[in-house]
């Protein structure tokens, strides 16, 4: 599914992400779990061909990521907030996005039916620009934007952050939803642990940029991780 070989970024002489190979397959919901600074924003940045490498490739399918605009028909990301217009109203913003996948409005109008719980009342129908909204009310926004034109790879970086713990929990259940039939891959980064561990079937582990711990999630393998998290 995709594919990093020889990868590195450096910036200012320092180098801030190495990955001599890893491999993402389909199917996995992989929690990608670091500190502050481990190189989780900018792995997610380079897959997505929004920075460029230093040295190495990505390929998505084969296709390497900055040669190539055919895998983005597939693949789907949301990382921070300015990922978003904030002069537009959320079901503008939804809408434009549904334009720019080529997804009929009406899709978009049952994206939403599906996921009204999720919003809890208090982002659709208000008239309020993006803007105007707290920054958890942003991230469903950005979350549910995602799923527009059923993209079979979806990148969440930091989903759970600036949400109240009722919606983290309606959002676990939307990831294992996804996730279900093994037809979808996601890559969702987190510093907690817990979270991440509630929702992925395998843990990547950075740490200085570097891939530490790569393991499948099991009752075996948890308390390895959570010693390397309070070393």
């Amino acid at each position: 599914m995709i594919d990093i070989m020889e990868l590195s970024k450096v910036y200012n002489g320092q180098t801030v992400l190495q990955i001599p190979a890893l491999q993402i397959r389909q199917g996995d919901c992989i929690g990608l779990v670091g500190n502050n600074g481990a190189g989780k924003t900018t792995l997610f940045s380079i897959l997505l061909d929004l920075i460029p490498v230093t040295t190495g490739s990505v390929l998505h399918q084969g296709l390497n990521a900055s040669g190539s605009d055919e895998w983005k028909s597939w693949t789907t990301a949301f990382l921070d907030e300015s990922f978003l217009i904030g002069y537009l109203t959320p079901e503008e913003f939804l809408h434009f996005i549904a334009e720019v996948r080529h997804v009929e409005h009406t899709q978009v109008d049952l994206l939403l039916e599906k996921y009204q719980d999720f919003f809890q009342g208090e982002v659709l129908n208000r008239g309020t620009y993006i803007r105007d909204l707290s920054k958890g009310n942003q991230k469903k926004v950005g979350i549910i934007s995602t799923l527009i034109g059923d993209p079979t790879v979806i990148i969440w970086d930091e989903p759970f952050a600036n949400l109240d713990p009722s919606t983290q929990i309606r959002l676990k259940h939307i990831i294992k939803d996804l996730t279900a039939t093994g037809e979808k891959t996601m890559l969702i980064s987190s510093h907690d642990l817990s979270h991440t561990v509630d929702v992925s079937s395998r843990i990547i582990a950075l740490e200085r940029g570097r891939v530490v711990k790569d393991m499948a999630k099991s009752d075996e393998t948890l308390p390895e991780l959570q010693q390397f998290f309070t070393v």
